[in-house]
């Protein structure tokens, strides 16, 4: 245990998924555990069971470009570190979680869509050289699923999926404990597989990747495809708010889906048979224990009347399409970790590396 008299860090923005730990009763090793987005960066210090002994998020100003970034999270990581009584020696490794496109064994960030400014830059290592710490590096979807599989709805599993449904449909596979990579740092790219082969099949929200799953099942398809049927006339309690000078969003149709409207519920059911067809593909491929969902649009999740629907509906689609001995015994479920499974996977990733 940290023998070290402090008190708790406490930030404005602290994530609320875990109950965050005291020094007193972490258990050592100590992680750090980095989570690059467009908008936010989060970064978390965990221990060795994957409990979360702080937090704080900062702005991705992407426009500076990763070298600012690189600056920037070593700053936080030492006044995270200041406020709980340790330094940067107290900390073994970092997880460093990032959106693809990457090269992993070089440490490099290539080109990622939603990361312009972000191009062939040796992430890892300026980060360790900054820190003087080991840099573990992973794709951000695959750090949320070790996360998942390390303390979180995966936890009983040996092997388990985890597709993450926001602006596009992240994916991460646990194979046998470790992370599925690829030859080409492309692993587990699960948002990119074929669900529709058809040459007007939809496109993703990058751009081409016609067919794929990520341009039915994220929320900027569900965005499209309820503007697409208001255009074609179908009646929804949503046109009074477009009307009203409101932004269409995923969110939206949510609430108006929960509250009752049928074009909503909709399209929230039809995400989830769609879902529901990619999820036979994946798991025939991997057979996983359990396929967990997270990211935002997870449509009011476990506690929620149109979650529960959901998910029925995307149970009901592996169940009616997958052969028995899977159908019977996979189990399909939501995320328990929240926005707090990247920082949290990408540590667990630094400890397995360490």
């Amino acid at each position: 245990m940290i023998n070290k008299e402090t008190a708790l860090l406490r930030l404005a923005n602290m994530s609320t998924n875990q109950a965050v730990i005291t020094p007193e009763t972490a258990q050592t090793p100590l992680f750090a555990g980095v989570d690059v987005g467009g908008t936010n960066i989060k970064i978390g210090l965990v221990d060795d069971k994957g409990r979360t002994l702080a937090f704080q998020s900062i702005e991705t100003m992407e426009e500076l470009g990763p070298a600012d970034a690189v600056r920037r999270i070593k700053a936080t990581l030492h006044e995270m570190l200041f406020h709980v009584s340790l330094t940067m020696d107290d900390v073994k490794a970092i997880g460093l979680g990032t959106p693809g496109t990457m090269d992993i064994p070089r440490g490099m960030i290539l080109a990622p869509p939603n990361l312009p400014h972000w191009r062939d830059f040796p992430v890892r290592d300026q980060l360790s050289e900054v820190t003087s710490r080991p840099v573990a590096f992973v794709n951000d979807a695959n750090a949320a699923a070790f996360g998942e599989f390390w303390v979180g709805s995966g936890r009983d599993f040996r092997t388990m999926i985890m597709l993450t449904l926001g602006t596009g449909v992240g994916g991460g596979i646990i194979l046998d404990g470790r992370s599925i990579e690829g030859e080409h740092s492309f692993g587990s790219e699960c948002g990119h597989i074929i669900i529709d082969h058809n040459e007007d099949a939809r496109c993703c929200v990058w751009g081409g990747g016609r067919g794929q799953l990520e341009a039915y099942c994220s929320a900027s398809a569900v965005v499209r495809r309820t503007e697409e049927a208001l255009e074609a006339g179908r009646k929804s309690a949503l046109t009074k708010r477009i009307n009203a000078g409101e932004e269409l969003t995923s969110l939206m149709i949510a609430e108006k889906a929960a509250s009752g409207d049928q074009l909503s519920l909709d399209i929230v059911l039809e995400t989830a048979m769609y879902l529901g067809v990619g999820i036979v593909t994946l798991v025939h491929t991997v057979d996983p224990g359990a396929v967990i969902l997270g990211g935002a649009m997870d449509f009011g999740g476990q506690n929620s009347e149109l979650g529960q629907k959901f998910l029925a509906r995307v149970r009901e689609e592996f169940q009616r399409r997958a052969f028995d001995v899977v159908a019977d015994h996979t189990v399909i479920d939501f995320a328990q970790l929240g926005s707090d499974a990247g920082y949290i996977g990408a540590a667990g990733v630094a400890r397995e590396s360490a």
